[in-house]
């Protein structure tokens, strides 16, 4: 019987991550039950780590609905009438391209729109709209909220509950009561430009009704804005029961426009980079094995006399291991990526089995941070390793790379971060990183990613050293000059890595900077994989051909092999920045997406550096221990 639960419990788990490739999560939490009259109110919470870093600010508004009751030309509010600055400030958000996103129950609201033939989907709605130089503002909006009907079976959510919900409401109405309950399952907007009377509104009160009627016609506008006129909002609301139930209701968010183009890109990619790299492969491997195979057929007399004569890689064999440059830096990157790269594998894994759904605001970037920390511990162990390895067992000077494998990538990041707030405080942006929260981050930097960076340091110094195969010649041998500079080759290596990334590059990058949702965390895992695999084949392939040309300065070429992808990355990010992100106004929004793109290639970098050096190093290791040459 206990096996059967284990092996129910592996095949969810695999088909969780399956189904994950279409946009499937585990929708967890309690649904709320809403009685009909009972009002859909907001709650306050409070934002979590990952929210706050992301600039995500939830505020309640005015708007009011209650359960199941349709109310049309509600009056909100009257502003004061627009002073010069005021309107100039009105003018430029809607320049550019400012949104509003309203949330209900935790769904987004989600706006639908028509463009040659086909239905757009967006969340929020803009402020408002410039046509022929006159600037027009969205005043009225119009709601439909799509109700289910309450369920008890819907409780079984909570057996895998992920957090839909800042709290737990299972009834919003008397407890044990008979009256059917409903569930809210979409929330769509529809914003209108429509020109209220002023003077016919000053008597009103927020939630009356309208003196007439209100035509909402998202396809023409009315309400301008001009100086020293006031703006008058209004709402209508509407109730439609539906089908979606509410594991589903997060269907509509996760099957944004686009789609079939993501699916057929993705496995177009995915079959002409695995085609191109199972191409070299098979060449690397025929090669070496060859030149082992021909070397083992020989008896010692003729292996005495080969090695007399030898050629290519073999020549280097004294040294090949000599200690690299800036040694002590290596294995700080190497550590850090690893620490990078373990961080990327499990979150986007535990996001792929759904335990971070969207719903679930600022959970994947909570999770990150989390993760990453807890790894400070295979960091230290990694970098300390091979700081010893390199110095062939020697102890001395492993808590000064332990420190800087804690403070190297930590550093750079905070440095880059607290130069960006200082232009969000400057420009009076809510986005900007919160002092408390800054000190937040430094305590859980130096409080518990340290300590753990510096116990696996410990732990890396404890652990035996990997013996070389082959000893180290005390002159250094010269290196022959080489037709075509050898940093030219490792530059153009990383193209083929970021011919496995670039396609879903361009999803995520839409949903950091044009606010749609990204969850197809099962292709992502697939295409890190991937990813990870052709940076391991393509270092490899360079690194053989830098020996065969006698260039045994192999170390910081294989690290930056595939860790080049980053130059292609930021390329891209660049690419987008101006043809994709037009309505990106200013010099600091430039300055801003911009370093945030140098903080993610950076850490890209050192991810992929990280997996062509290892790769390599088990290589050269492999390969000179095969072949006995004294």
């Amino acid at each position: 019987m206990r096996s059967m639960d284990r092996f129910g419990i592996w095949v969810l788990a695999i088909l969780s991550v399956i189904q994950s490739s279409f946009g499937f999560y585990l929708p967890g939490s309690y649904p709320h039950k809403y009685e009909v009259g009972d009002y859909l109110n907001v709650k306050d919470s409070a934002e979590n780590l990952g929210e706050l870093l992301m600039g995500d600010r939830i505020e309640n508004s005015p708007y009011r609905f209650k359960m199941f009751k349709n109310e049309s030309e509600i009056f909100l509010c009257q502003t004061d009438k627009l002073s010069a600055d005021s309107f100039k400030l009105l003018k430029k958000r809607i320049d550019e391209m400012y949104q509003v996103n309203p949330m209900l129950d935790n769904l987004p609201a989600i706006r639908y729109t028509k463009k040659d033939g086909y239905v757009l989907r967006w969340t929020g709605y803009p402020v408002g709209i410039k046509v022929q130089d006159v600037y027009y503002v969205f005043n009225h909006l119009k709601f439909k909220v799509l109700v289910h009907k309450y369920e008890e079976a819907a409780n079984v959510a909570r057996v895998m509950g992920t957090g839909d919900a800042a709290e737990v409401i299972p009834t919003v109405g008397k407890k044990d009561s008979d009256v059917p309950g409903y569930m809210v399952v979409g929330f769509e907007v529809v914003p209108c430009s429509f020109a209220h009377n002023g003077e016919s509104t000053k008597k009103l009160k927020m939630y009356e009704r309208y003196t007439t009627p209100i035509k909402c016609d998202s396809s023409s506008v009315s309400m301008s804005v001009k100086e020293g006129q006031s703006i008058v909002f209004s709402y209508e609301v509407s109730f439609e029961e539906s089908d979606i139930k509410w594991p589903s209701r997060w269907d509509a968010y996760l099957k944004m426009e686009g789609s079939k183009v993501h699916w057929f890109s993705i496995l177009n990619s995915l079959m002409v980079i695995t085609f191109l790299a199972g191409i070299v492969l098979v060449i690397f491997l025929r090669t070496v094995r060859r030149d082992l195979t021909r070397y083992e057929e020989l008896d010692k007399e003729a292996q005495a006399q080969m090695n007399e004569e030898l050629s290519g890689w073999k020549l280097v064999v004294g040294d090949v291991f000599r200690a690299p440059s800036n040694a002590s830096l290596l294995c700080v990157m190497v550590g850090d990526g690893v620490q990078i790269l373990g961080m990327a594998v499990v979150t986007i894994l535990f996001a792929a089995l759904g335990f971070m759904s969207p719903a679930s605001r600022g959970t994947l970037i909570t999770g990150m941070l989390f993760f990453y920390m807890i790894l400070g511990i295979a960091a230290g162990y990694v970098s300390v390793r091979l700081w010893r390895t390199i110095g062939c067992g020697d102890h001395r000077g492993w808590m000064s790379v332990a420190w800087k494998a804690a403070c190297f990538f930590p550093g750079i990041a905070f440095l880059i971060l607290t130069t960006l707030n200082f232009l969000l405080w400057g420009s009076h942006s809510t986005g900007a990183i919160p002092f408390s929260l800054f000190v937040i981050l430094l305590l859980l930097w130096f409080c518990i990613s340290v300590p753990l960076t510096l116990i696996g340091g410990y732990f890396g110094a404890k652990a035996p050293h990997i013996e070389f195969p082959v000893r180290t010649n005390q002159i250094p041998r010269e290196i022959p000059a080489q037709k075509y500079p050898s940093w030219l080759l490792v530059l153009g290596a990383g193209t083929l890595p970021f011919g496995t990334l670039f396609i879903e590059l361009f999803f995520i990058m839409s949903s950091i900077w044009m606010g749609r949702v990204y969850y197809v965390f099962g292709f992502l895992f697939v295409v890190l994989i991937l990813l990870v695999v052709v940076c391991a084949e393509v270092s490899l392939v360079l690194t053989y051909m830098h020996l065969c040309v006698e260039d045994y300065k192999w170390w910081w070429k294989s690290f930056f092999a595939s860790g080049s992808v980053a130059i292609y990355i930021f390329i891209y990010s660049i690419n987008y920045l101006v043809f994709d992100l037009k309505s990106l106004s200013g010099p600091v929004s430039a300055t801003l997406y911009l370093g945030y793109s140098l903080f993610m290639v950076l850490a890209i970098m050192l991810a992929t550096g990280t997996v062509g050096f290892l790769s390599s190093f088990w290589f050269v290791h492999y390969l000179f221990s095969s072949v006995k040459l004294d």
